[in-house]
């Protein structure tokens, strides 16, 4: 069976910035470990934008944070998605949610795209795209993405999309790798891309807030964000125990507070939290062995981490790891879910 022509960049993909270049309509795979694209699950969403939401299945990151996990760990953990479903079927579901009652009172306006990351499925969404408008021309579409692609998708995803949430995970690249397997390097040139030249797309940057671990990122990242634009919103999220960091704390309200004031500190207007506080937990004590492969004491921690939940390359890289097609994390399966 011929793959649809719009499918074609999977044949050597280089959506994000792993680059794998593999042919995922061959059954080739990369990072992401994902083929063709997969519809895990849709739904009328009330968090902002409201919106009927469709989360796309795999992710080029390996988040030991992960809320969406059974979602974003496909196709390794063994959980039932959608699968791969006609664009121009989902999108006519799309609009179709999006002018009922259901949508109408919760104010839902637009079709929301997240995962896992959405970016590893661009030309399917692209697709999808094009056919809900030409259901309906004026269809508004929110990109929710971690920020790991490449320039040339980033100007993609910017012709398209009416909003953009953005994720930022940590500033420094060590943390960032120990937390997600990625660096840190593209994620903030396209932040500042955004936040300079389509500021008006930008819903707002968002910032998991995780003790202990990227506590210390906070300030780099309100200083960043400052130095973008003072004006640009940003909501802190109060981390709950999730996926491989199950066991460890939540945020606490003190340390959002904190956050908040760090960000008024260095300039930000629009700073706000969102989330459950000061849900109990327990720190895990640093492997000896990061110790050595780790500088910062919240990278030691999140390697650590990422050992006991299978990843045996440190530091952390899944682009150059010689594992990355056999990834314990992928294939961890937490006991506590909240």
């Amino acid at each position: 069976m011929r793959e649809p022509d719009f499918l074609k960049d999977l044949s050597k993909c280089e959506l994000c910035e792993h680059k794998c270049g593999v042919n995922r309509l061959g059954g080739e795979t990369g990072v992401c470990r994902v083929t063709m694209p997969a519809v895990a699950s849709a739904t009328l969403h009330a968090a902002p934008p409201e919106s009927y939401t469709v989360f796309m299945a795999g992710c080029n990151y390996k988040c030991l944070n992960c809320q969406n996990w059974t979602i974003s760990q496909y196709p390794d953990n063994g959980f039932r998605q959608r699968g791969y479903e006609k664009p121009e079927e989902l999108a006519e579901e799309c609009v179709n949610r999006l002018n009922s009652l259901s949508a109408k009172l919760m104010g839902a306006d637009r079709i929301f795209f997240s995962g896992g990351e959405p970016t590893i499925h661009l030309p399917y969404i692209e697709k999808v795209v094009e056919e809900a408008r030409k259901i309906k021309p004026d269809t508004k579409i929110n990109f929710d993405t971690n920020g790991y692609m490449t320039e040339e998708s980033l100007k993609r995803i910017l012709r398209f999309t009416t909003s953009i949430t953005y994720d930022l995970k940590a500033y420094h690249d060590e943390v960032h790798l120990a937390l997600t397997g990625a660096s840190s390097t593209p994620v903030l040139r396209n932040a500042q891309y955004i936040g300079r030249h389509t500021r008006d797309k930008l819903w707002e940057y968002r910032i998991l807030v995780i003790p202990k671990i990227n506590e210390d990122e906070i300030k780099p990242l309100t200083e960043f964000i400052a130095d973008i634009d003072r004006s640009l919103r940003v909501c802190f999220l109060a981390f709950r125990p999730n996926f491989a960091l199950e066991n460890h704390p939540g945020a606490s309200r003190s340390l959002m507070d904190r956050c908040v004031e760090m960000a008024e500190d260095s300039g930000l207007k629009n700073a706000y939290w969102s989330g459950n506080a000061d849900i109990p937990g327990m720190i895990m004590n640093s492997e000896s062995e990061m110790k050595e492969r780790y500088v910062s004491e919240g990278a030691k921690l999140a390697g650590s981490y990422a050992l006991h939940a299978g990843c045996q390359t440190h530091p952390r890289g899944c682009s150059t790891c010689i594992s990355n097609q056999a990834c314990g994390i992928k294939k961890y399966i937490p006991e506590i879910v909240t």
